[in-house]
């Protein structure tokens, strides 16, 4: 299962018919991307609002990014100009911690083609590729989503049980600092799930923001035992853990999500609470 392509592969294939390109810019320092898009894109990319339509936060008790429904995944997706069989390009400008959510969340849908542009918008610019500036508005798709079955995924008791147990391990993508509890800017309790290992997103990234090379994420999650035994991830709001599940898969190691992490987690008081560098 391809995840990555690179900017030189994609623009040999921007006059791909069955082509659709996803620009899902967004972080938490800065959650609208719109106006970075309008300024310049990879040429036919449609801009995707993470907030808006890759979460729903009508849910509530799930965390501060909630998983859409099918239906409005599905919804987003014809809008996206997304139909059958085709082949989908995400990227931000974030690594693809941001894009990754979209990644996963349309293989989860059961597409088979979803690919993360590796390095992202930088890559793109930094390679002098074409850039389109202004809204794209596709025709729009036919994609049917009936179900988010096609990768694993569990919930709070599901992730307590499995910290708690002999033989899985649950991964912690949030940055260490968060991880050990001395920071907690977001969510209303520091710290991490008591048995949790800490294995930082960021970490899988080289400093120009593409993936490391397969053979050093091998290293990276064989160091954490992760393949000899069943992974879970979370992070803070289940974002930036799918960029985690991704580097996972290309290390050729299988991962559940848990989409509430730590945002759910922290909220319930009858929870508990590791602080640390160690698991405890």
């Amino acid at each position: 299962m391809s995840i990555l392509i690179s900017v030189t592969e994609l623009a040999e294939q921007l006059s791909r018919k069955d082509l659709r390109i996803l620009d899902v810019r967004w972080t938490v320092a800065q959650p609208d991307g719109r106006p970075a898009y309008l300024a310049g894109h990879v040429p036919g990319a449609v801009f995707v609002d993470l907030d808006t339509e890759l979460s729903d936060h009508s849910v509530t008790g799930r965390g501060r990014h909630p998983l859409p429904s099918p239906a409005a995944l599905q919804e987003a997706a014809r809008r996206w100009g997304i139909n059958p069989g085709d082949t989908v390009v995400v990227y931000d400008d974030w690594g693809g911690q941001a894009a990754a959510r979209a990644w996963w969340l349309l293989r989860a849908a059961g597409m088979a083609e979803v690919l993360l542009l590796d390095g992202g918008w930088s890559a793109w610019r930094r390679a002098g590729m074409p850039v389109q500036t202004g809204a794209v508005e596709p025709t729009p798709g036919s994609l049917t989503i009936t179900s988010l079955d096609g990768l694993p995924v569990t919930d709070a008791d599901g992730v307590a049980a499995d910290a708690a147990a002999e033989g899985h391990l649950v991964l912690d993508a949030r940055a260490a600092a968060r991880y050990r509890g001395d920071e907690e800017p977001l969510d209303p309790r520091a710290g991490h799930i008591p048995g949790a290992v800490s294995a930082p997103t960021a970490e899988n990234l080289a400093p120009d923001g593409t993936f490391l090379p397969v053979a050093e994420l091998r290293a990276r999650f064989a160091a954490l035992h992760a393949g000899e035994q069943p992974v879970s991830v979370y992070c803070g709001s289940g974002v930036t853990a799918a960029h985690q599940i991704a580097a996972l898969a290309i290390a050729g190691v299988p991962a559940a999500l848990f989409p509430g992490s730590w945002s759910e987690w922290s909220n319930d008081p009858s929870r508990p609470v590791a602080t640390g560098p160690e698991p405890g």
